[in-house]
């Protein structure tokens, strides 16, 4: 068999190791794997170093399917490449339980980089990989000694190039000069509900070259000299990100349905797909055959990769030798392991010094910063306002990327998609920071991250009405109940600065999921923790902040964020006028219903029906913490444009109302 035949063969392969899988799921989208196979061939046997035995081998090649709906093509690469994907799991595609999933998922099948759902977002995790590659390399790599060597390839379809946030992260990574990261653009003109032009018709590669892109046109994607030129020839531009625009045709041999969306969404059909095993001279039985030369040759990587990954150990083992410190950081780094000592100078605040939490926030950064240099991020545009700016760190800039502050400039969605990137490439600790308001800008990532439990820590301040005069606009209201209802997100609103550095100290020592700290702008009383319990109670999601003296108490207030300055004052007013009244301190309800029942029953006992809960935002879902005899002071409006504190009491945040709401509550 010459080699043409036989790479003719593996692609085929792969065409149809993924109709058939697709066929028997009855669900799928069969046409991207059978147009883009060339070309992905090309990548997996020539170019990708990768080690099949060991996935998470840190100096690998990342491959990332932004175009996560054809995701049969990478199910089978893994396959047959060797990683622990049987063929079983194959044939259990879309299946409940199996480990081919309708969309590829991180830390469920071995192999797959990134949780690549909604469009566009995979071309942000494949930015976010690249920026942690040049970081570590300019801040591990010595003359002569390089650890960090690696490529990011992108396999991206027309959907996410017409995503929103793909156009941020390009802007981003050309800006960057991300040199190391490649995008393979399977050009098939094709879209679900149609040809792609009923809504798409720019020049792409004009636009890449707008955001500083080296761009490459092919004009047949199944021309395997000139995909491998086409990358060659990426590869070898080290100052500017690449796009490759390859033209394939999707459902590639179908006899009908080949360049039509119907191979887009839905199964080939038992005929069309026989059709297409015949124009492509592929045996129509047995289905799922991988024939024994296509194997042998895929599997080539497993050899290969062992090889690569010994090759770079051994060249590991002389740079430990050599920087056993700089080798200590690194493998702390890689394990998710806070350096020795980062909590060592925590700030403390005063009671008499109110202070905005999120000047808190910033507070805490500079002193962990130094500490911790594995802690990489940076904010929208927002650096002065979200207090993201560390002092010391550096810029990662364009040629200089040992800096620490990413500059995102005004891309939430992209800022969102890059952080989870940095978090999937392993090594860094990654925040990210802007106004509560454009959380929403956020969300898909947000979402994403809680699904591939990414410790990634977001900075979100401005987070109510106190935030003043930039009026309903910028004004979150209803963002608290939407971010509370996404499982894995723990949601933090610490009610003063010392708070605040316990939900720092929460963040980062969680390593499986995302933690959000919704932080206020305005200055809020520091509690003298003398009087009152210790803000290490943050850590267990709620706790009592204040009791009254004399039994068990006969309402309960509860507060977060600035609002607990009023629910500590009312209690003490309260208990001066002769009430039995607590006051409870809830942050998080996450971290509060992660503690057992009986310490949940402590705080909020069950026989206290008179429940008061205070937050400056939407009242949905308090029900469950205030009961049914309970009651919400919150907001079921917008905001509006007037001085922070006008807008406080105007919406009922003061200390008499909160007194007066409690004792309407107990009918006195």
């Amino acid at each position: 068999m010459t080699g043409h035949d036989l790479d003719q063969l593996c692609i085929n392969t792969i065409r149809f190791l993924s109709a058939d899988a697709v066929q028997k799921a009855r669900s799928g989208h069969p046409g991207l794997p059978m147009g883009a196979a060339a070309m992905a061939h090309v990548v997996w046997t020539r170019f990708l170093r990768h080690n099949p035995a060991d996935p998470r081998w840190p100096d690998r090649d990342r491959f990332v399917l932004s175009a996560g709906h054809g995701s049969m093509l990478l199910y089978t690469l893994l396959h047959l490449t060797g990683y622990d994907l049987p063929l079983e799991e194959i044939l259990r595609f879309r299946q409940w339980g199996s480990k081919t999933p309708g969309h590829p998922e991180y830390g469920l099948t071995p192999g797959v980089e990134a949780t690549t759902g909604p469009l566009g977002q995979g071309m942000g995790n494949a930015v976010g990989m690249a920026i942690a590659e040049r970081h570590l390399a300019a801040r591990f790599n010595r003359p002569g000694q390089a650890i960090v060597d690696h490529y990011t390839y992108v396999l991206a379809s027309d959907g996410d190039l017409m995503e929103g946030v793909a156009a941020e992260a390009v802007s981003v990574a050309g800006h960057l000069g991300l040199g190391r990261l490649i995008v393979l653009y399977d050009n098939n003109q094709v879209s679900l509900a149609g040809k792609a032009a009923l809504s798409f018709s720019e020049d792409v590669l004009r636009r890449f070259e707008g955001y500083g892109w080296h761009t490459q046109a092919v004009p047949d994607g199944n021309d395997l000299d000139a995909v491998d030129k086409a990358i060659r020839d990426a590869r070898a531009e080290t100052e500017r990100p690449s796009v490759i625009a390859a033209r394939t045709v999707i459902g590639y041999g179908a006899p009908k349905k080949a360049g039509t969306h119907e191979a887009h969404g839905e199964p080939l059909g038992e005929e069309e797909l026989r059709g297409a095993k015949l124009a492509l001279g592929w045996p129509l039985e047995p289905a799922f055959l991988v024939p024994d030369a296509a194997l042998a040759r895929f599997r080539e990587a497993r050899e290969r990769g062992a090889r690569w990954q010994g090759e770079w150990q051994q060249r590991f083992n002389v740079w430990a030798s050599a920087y056993p410190e700089l080798a200590t950081r690194w493998r702390d780094a890689q394990a998710g392991v806070l350096s020795a000592g980062w909590d060592a100078e925590l700030p403390t605040f005063r009671p008499d010094a109110p202070t905005a939490t999120r000047d808190a926030s910033g507070a805490v950064l500079a002193a962990v910063s130094p500490r911790l240099p594995a802690l990489i991020g940076g904010d929208g545009d927002l650096a002065p306002s979200t207090k993201t700016l560390v002092k010391g760190a550096g810029s990662f800039l364009r040629g200089s990327y040992e800096g620490r502050h990413l500059h995102f400039g005004v891309r939430e969605h992209a800022m969102g998609a890059i952080a989870n990137g940095i978090a999937y490439h392993k090594g860094l600790r990654v925040f990210v920071g802007t106004f509560f308001v454009f959380s929403d800008y956020m969300r898909p990532a947000v979402r994403l991250a809680a699904l591939s439990e990414l410790p990634v820590v977001y900075i979100w301040t401005h987070d109510s009405i106190g935030l003043g005069e930039d009026g309903p606009t910028h004004q979150p209201v209803e963002h608290l109940a939407a971010l509370r209802a996404m499982p894995n997100l723990v949601v933090i609103r610490p009610g003063d600065a010392a708070e605040t550095v316990q939900a720092w100290r929460v963040a980062l020592e969680r390593q499986h999921g995302p933690t959000a700290l919704v932080l206020t702008r305005q200055k809020i009383p520091v509690l003298d923790r003398s009087v009152y319990a210790s803000a290490e109670g943050l850590a267990r999601g709620a706790y009592v902040l204040a009791d009254a003296p004399g039994g068990r108490p006969e309402v309960i207030l509860i507060g977060t964020g600035s609002e607990l300055a009023l629910v500590a004052q009312a209690q003490a007013a309260l208990v001066k006028d002769g009430v039995r009244a607590r006051a409870v301190s809830m942050p998080s309800w996450e971290l509060f219903e992660a503690r057992p029942p009986d310490y949940r029953d402590a705080v909020l006992p069950r026989d206290v029906r008179c429940r008061l809960a205070v937050e400056a935002g939407s009242p949905l879902g308090w029900e469950r913490w205030v009961g049914p005899a309970g009651a919400v002071l919150g907001i079921t409006r917008f905001g509006a444009s007037a001085p922070g504190e006008v807008n406080m009491r105007e919406f009922g945040f003061t200390v008499d109302n909160v007194v007066a709401r409690a004792r309407e509550l107990l009918g006195r």
